[in-house]
C-alpha cells in the first residue's frame, strides 16, 4: 500500500466476507505495571469486542480476537483528497493518564494499538461489454471517428481500439491517449472535484491524411489503477476516462473524453 508521503509498506490483505482474526500483545516496561478499566478491541465501523476486565498488566499479556465473516463492501483506497480505510484499534482504558490508543500500520501489530489493512473485492467479467464509438470533429475542417473495443476493463486488461480521419484540413501535430482519474468528494454545492493524468500514450507523431486509420493498444497492468466507485455513501465517487487529444501544428488542442469503467478480477 502506498503511503501519503509516497513510500510503499506491507500490510495484511482480505476480501469481502473473510474473518479477520489475530492476536494482541500488551507488555509493561520492566518492572512497571499497567493498571487499566478493560481493554477492548475495534473494527472500526463494525464491532467491538471486549478482551479483558479491569485489572492490572505485570507483564505480557496476549489477547487473540477474531471477527467473523465481516462484510466490506469497498476497496480500500488512498487518494488526493480522500482515504477509504479499515482499521482495527485497541484501546487500553485507564483512569489515568487518558487511554492509550496509538496509530501504526498494521504490518506492526504486535506492538501497536491501532492497525490498517488492505481490502480488495474481486468481480466476475460484466456479462454485458459494449464496444465505444464516437466521433469528434470540427465543421469543415475535421472529422475523425474512435473506437474502443469494449466500455468496461479489469486492472491488467488492454485498450484496444482505432481511429480513423474522414476529413483532414487542419495540420496536426500528434496525438495522445490519456488515462485520467477523476475524484469527486461532497454533494451538491459542496462538491469538490479532482482530475489527474495516470497515463499518456502518444499515438502518432505527425500530420495524418484523409482516409488514414490509427491503431490503439494501451496496458493497463504498468499503471497504479483502482476498481470504479459510484456515489459511495453519497460521499464520494471515483471515476475513469480516456481522454484523446490532438494538438496542431499552432498549439491547440482539441479534446474527446469517454468514460469508462475498471474492475478488478480474481487473477488481478
Amino acid at each position: 500500500m502506498k503511503k501519503e508521503n509516497g513510500k510503499t509498506i506491507m500490510v495484511s490483505l482480505f476480501q469481502s466476507k473473510e474473518s479477520i482474526a489475530g492476536k494482541v500483545s500488551i507488555e509493561p516496561l520492566q518492572g512497571k505495571k499497567i493498571e487499566h478499566l478493560g481493554i477492548k478491541v475495534e473494527l472500526l465501523g463494525q464491532i467491538v469486542r471486549e478482551l479483558d476486565v479491569p485489572g492490572d498488566i505485570y507483564e505480557r499479556k496476549t489477547y487473540p480476537f477474531e471477527f467473523s465473516t465481516v462484510e466490506m463492501p469497498y476497496e480500500a483506497y488512498n487518494g488526493a483528497n480522500l482515504r477509504l480505510r479499515y482499521v482495527l484499534k485497541v484501546t487500553v482504558s485507564r483512569n489515568y493518564g487518558g487511554s492509550i490508543v496509538e496509530y501504526q500500520d498494521f504490518m506492526q501489530l504486535i506492538f501497536c494499538l491501532v492497525n490498517v489493512y488492505e481490502v480488495r473485492n474481486y468481480s466476475p467479467p460484466p456479462s454485458i461489454n459494449n464496444s465505444i464509438k464516437m466521433e469528434v470533429g470540427i465543421e469543415d475542417c475535421l472529422h475523425i471517428e474512435f473506437e474502443y473495443n469494449k466500455s468496461k476493463y479489469h486492472l491488467k486488461d488492454v485498450i484496444i481500439g482505432k481511429i480513423y480521419f474522414l476529413l483532414v484540413r487542419i495540420k496536426i501535430k500528434n496525438m495522445d491517449l490519456e488515462i485520467r482519474r477523476r475524484e469527486s468528494t461532497g454533494s451538491g454545492a459542496n462538491t469538490h472535484v479532482e482530475t489527474e493524468t495516470l497515463a499518456k500514450f502518444e499515438l502518432m507523431d505527425g500530420a495524418p491524411v484523409r482516409g488514414e486509420s490509427i491503431p490503439i493498444r494501451l496496458f493497463l497492468s504498468p499503471y497504479e489503477l483502482t476498481p470504479t466507485y459510484r456515489n459511495i455513501n453519497n460521499k464520494f465517487s471515483l471515476k475513469y476516462y480516456l481522454n484523446l487529444v490532438l494538438v496542431d501544428e499552432e498549439d491547440r488542442r482539441y479534446f474527446k473524453q469517454q468514460e469508462i469503467a475498471i474492475y478488478r478480477q480474481q487473477d488481478s
